[in-house]
């Protein structure tokens, strides 16, 4: 939680502060040498203060190398309290085998923590043996053991803690790292969405522009009103692309006059789609059986651009003459649809791309659990035929 300090200039985080007088690690193991030096140059005996110094310095100071080579650190201030007891001097820098300690088991595993443990436990015991009151062995004895067993399970204590701290942080990471991966495919699909989208919305209202504007340009002389009808079609059609695209790019708001004037294609927009159409020349006749409004706008959007794109590619691939026809069948859990056309479709040149809106087509249906039946009928023509199932998710956007 951040918290703030007030002041003249205004409030200043106060984690400037933290770091203003953070203190270096070394500077705290530092410490106890410096106090149990300290405590033997004003305690003791100027004739005893040469060999207490020495075996203060020899047992503290390791101390401020304890972070970086715990076990050399124990070692040799295991070896100066062995000295120390050969020698017969009692000191208060003894603590420092309880600091090693638990640097120990902070540091290491657990083998080497059980050995440290029972080196300082039988220095213990040869400390009793030699320095306790007679009668008074058990009771020092079981509170040093008890001090080598705090120090020990507090450096477990310690090693288990930055260990849960270290999976935490892992986890924190690998989770973001997630985050990052599922948001970066949210945006991938957000853009195959849009591309779609796109695709079928250029594709479809240029063809049907392009087909009205051939029409007009042949009846201007012999029918100057259908040749008008034509061009106000087209102007039509062109205020619907830049509609759906708008929309399709997200920039459209529900209350402005062209998405209240068009609104999101669905099976009721067929009817419209059906006549223009018929006006760019392909006769389409338009049946749907069952009640659909019970359908997501989504799946009804999936519906409504299938038939778009198989209708676009009919007029696109096939010669002046070609009626087309759409069949939707709306149930409980699944939408049919089915387009059919009368003509015939040109071979495709070998060099020719392949195009995308039949791939287009198949990802949309993929959405709703359903596939893509496309190619020639038996009686002459070509079918596309798809069925979407309302009860398998669908797509948040289709």
């Amino acid at each position: 939680m951040t918290e703030a300090v007030a002041g003249p200039a205004g409030a200043r985080p106060v984690w400037w502060v933290r770091e203003a007088v953070r203190v270096p690690p070394l500077v705290w193991d530092s410490l106890l040498p410096a106090l149990l030096l300290l405590n033997v140059v004003t305690t003791w005996a100027p004739h005893e203060l040469p060999v207490a110094l020495a075996l203060t310095a020899a047992l503290a100071l390791p101390l401020l190398w304890r972070r970086r080579a715990p076990l050399t650190v124990f070692g040799a201030v295991a070896a100066a309290a062995f000295v120390q007891w050969l020698m017969d001097v009692q000191l208060p820098a003894d603590v420092a085998l309880l600091v090693a300690l638990y640097t120990v088991a902070a540091c290491s595993g657990r083998r080497r923590t059980l050995l440290a443990g029972a080196v300082v436990e039988a220095g213990a015991l040869l400390a009793c043996l030699r320095w306790a009151p007679d009668g008074a062995f058990p009771t020092p004895f079981v509170a040093v053991t008890a001090l080598v067993v705090a120090a020990a399970v507090l450096g477990v204590n310690r090693r288990t803690t930055r260990a849960h701290l270290a999976t935490l942080e892992e986890r924190a990471v690998r989770l973001e790292q997630q985050q990052e991966q599922q948001a970066r495919l949210a945006v991938a699909e957000e853009r195959a969405r849009i591309t779609r989208e796109l695709h079928d919305i250029v594709t479809h209202n240029l063809s049907v522009m392009v087909a009205l504007t051939d029409a007009a340009v042949h009846a201007q002389h012999r029918s100057p009103d259908r040749a008008t009808a034509a061009m106000l079609q087209t102007a039509e059609t062109g205020r619907q692309a830049l509609t759906d695209m708008r929309r399709s790019l997200g920039i459209l708001r529900t209350d402005e006059p062209d998405a209240q004037r068009h609104p999101l294609p669905g099976i009721a927009q067929l009817e419209s789609l059906a006549e223009q159409m018929g006006a760019a020349g392909l006769p389409t006749r338009l049946e749907i059986r069952g009640s659909h409004g019970h359908l997501p706008a989504t799946a009804q959007l999936t519906v409504y651009r299938l038939v778009q794109e198989a209708l676009t590619n009919t007029l696109k691939h096939t010669p002046a003459g070609t009626r087309a026809t759409v069949r939707i069948g709306c149930s409980t859990g699944a939408v049919t649809v089915d387009v059919t056309d009368s003509g015939p479709r040109p071979p495709r040149p070998a060099t020719a791309p392949p195009g995308h809106g039949l791939a287009g087509m198949r990802e949309r249906a993929a959405a709703y659990g359903g596939t893509v039946q496309a190619g020639p009928l038996p009686g002459g023509g070509w079918g596309v035929r798809t069925r979407l199932l309302l009860d398998s998710g669908g797509a948040a956007s289709a």
